[in-house]
């Protein structure tokens, strides 16, 4: 393994703009070609309600909210599988992971089949990506440069990640990852601004999955603040059986306590140096000071304890989606001092699914729920997007290889079952668009969660767990929340009748295999893990 060391990145963002300024001006492309650049910037497991474009939203992230403001973001964008390999399966062939083969993390990447990327680089754009890639196998011919986390099952680390270059050489970069796939993707741009043909960049971050690691410049962040709490912390699961039984509570996760950061039984913490773990533990020492006085005084029992976990887990988050923003500002600002490049550019930011912030008294997704299903979806693209537009059609993550091609000029294949919404984009959303989007959980029994379809209307929303045949309706209007599930109400059987046919109508349409739903019931284990 090649080890490559940076310099100390202490005041790197507070001097970016300064970086910035010193870039040489972007050469303009041969008139042949005008076709737009693509600049798609990933997170994984970026919650909608820690995004301040969002209605609802408890967080500041004034460089993610640019794309709002300078362009659009979708208020109903969902994924159709809320895991991240499946989700990401579906953001590149454009198809549900019953189509691709990707239904769980654990299943196998086929990558001869159509992936957009490919089918742009066949069309004269240059592509690549920089960052958390968590399928199954290394990227292929889908790009013509991939520098891909990895180790630690996929996931990539958060300080001293490895990278594999084109599926080659493995290298250890010192640093922080956040940080170091925005240096190689601007590195990257730099290197390609003046070159002929477009470009389709993708720059995926591995955070703010867990387990969440703040760089140290943001561990004093929130320290004595109390972070606002979701309605549904303390959900008790009322006429919901599955949410009563999922493992997934915020006190399922790894506190910040001392204990945690032993680097003999922490691959994570083992991946520090000894300067690295000694100024992280002056930042966490304290907090395990703090945890074991008030349990000793008896302070943190029942929902006590609930919301200092609560507390712990959510900082956390916050600070690593901060880390985020800061560097989507570098890449914006490298973009404003190429003003030309900028002009001629879609930025998309978004996120493989959402996350349980709290909600439900949880810190995960995989279920059907609105906190989970929703994805987070902010598009810039000068000239053809009207500055400030929320738009509320109904899109899902199968639409962004179709709209993308679309953008890019390129045609979409037959087997794609997402649509273009291109034309949404541009204020003209067709009649006919969507009414209704399709879902399906297959990883049965991870967290204590069955697997379940359903549909989602403008108002309603059917979940099957069809393992035992259990059915979950919610009126979204009445129940935002979704803690009432009115499945069997005579009032709502119209309703449930009306969801149950266009449930079978999706599952025709997108061509749903019969044989999944046959599969034999699998009692949860007690550690919420599949027998």
């Amino acid at each position: 393994m090649k080890i490559n060391f940076r310099l100390p990145d202490a005041g790197m963002l507070a001097s970016a703009g300064l970086m910035a300024a010193t870039l040489a001006s972007c050469g303009e492309r041969p008139e042949e070609d005008q076709r737009p650049n693509i600049l798609f910037i990933m997170a994984d497991d970026h919650a909608n309600r820690t995004i301040g474009a969002y209605d609802g939203s408890i967080h500041e992230t004034p460089n993610i909210d640019r794309l709002a403001e300078e362009g659009a973001v979708f208020t109903r964008s969902y994924c159709s599988n809320s895991i991240c390999g499946p989700s990401r399966a579906s953001i590149l062939t454009g198809m549900h992971g019953h189509r691709n083969g990707v239904t769980g993390n654990g299943a196998p990447w086929d990558n001869s089949q159509f992936v957009f990327p490919r089918r742009l680089k066949g069309n004269g754009y240059t592509t690549a990506l920089i960052g958390k890639w968590h399928l199954n196998s290394l990227p292929g011919n889908e790009f013509d440069y991939s520098k891909v986390l990895t180790g630690a099952g996929k996931q990539g680390f958060y300080y001293n990640p490895d990278f594999c270059i084109n599926a080659g050489d493995t290298i250890q970069e010192m640093g922080f990852s956040t940080d170091i796939i925005t240096d190689e993707s601007v590195e990257w741009l730099e290197q390609h601004k003046e070159a002929e043909n477009p470009f389709m960049l993708f720059v995926q971050f591995k955070a703010p999955h867990v387990p969440r690691m703040p760089h140290f410049r943001y561990l004093d962040r929130y320290r004595d603040d109390s972070i606002v709490e979701p309605p549904t912390l303390f959900d008790d699961y009322d006429t919901r059986r599955y949410a009563a039984e999922a493992r997934m509570g915020v006190h399922h996760r790894p506190l910040p306590l001392l204990e945690n950061h032993d680097p003999s039984n922490n691959i994570y913490f083992d991946r520090m140096t000894r300067e690295e773990l000694e100024r992280y533990h002056s930042y966490r020492d304290p907090v395990t000071k703090e945890y074991r006085r008030l349990r000793e005084a008896g302070k943190l029992q029942g929902k006590a304890l609930k919301r200092w976990e609560y507390q712990q887990f959510i900082k956390d988050y916050l600070r690593v989606v901060d880390g985020i923003d800061d560097n989507v500002g570098r890449i914006l600002d490298w973009l404003d001092q190429n003003r030309q490049l900028k002009e001629n550019t879609v930025v998309i930011y978004a996120s493989d699914q959402s996350y349980f912030t709290g909600e439900h008294g949880w810190a995960e997704k995989r279920f059907m729920y609105e906190e989970a299903m929703k994805m987070p979806f902010l598009i810039r693209w000068p000239g053809h997007i009207e500055p400030g537009s929320r738009i509320d059609a109904m899109i899902q993550n199968i639409d962004y290889a179709p709209t993308i091609l679309d953008i890019a000029g390129v045609d979409s294949p037959e087997e794609v079952q997402g649509r273009s919404f291109k034309p949404v984009l541009e204020g003209d959303t067709p009649g006919d668009w969507r009414e209704s989007v399709y879902y399906h959980y297959y990883d049965h029994g991870r967290h204590n969660v069955p697997r379940h379809e359903g549909v989602r209307t403008d108002r309603y929303k059917l979940i099957w767990y069809y393992t035992d045949d259990h059915y979950e309706f919610f009126d979204l209007e009445e129940d935002p929340h979704e803690l009432r599930n009115v499945y069997g109400r005579e009032e709502y059987s119209r309703q449930v009748d009306s969801l149950k046919r266009e449930l079978e109508r999706l599952r025709e349409h997108y061509r749903v295999p019969e044989h999944v739903f046959h599969e034999p019931y699998v009692p949860f284990s007690g550690t919420g893990t599949r027998h």
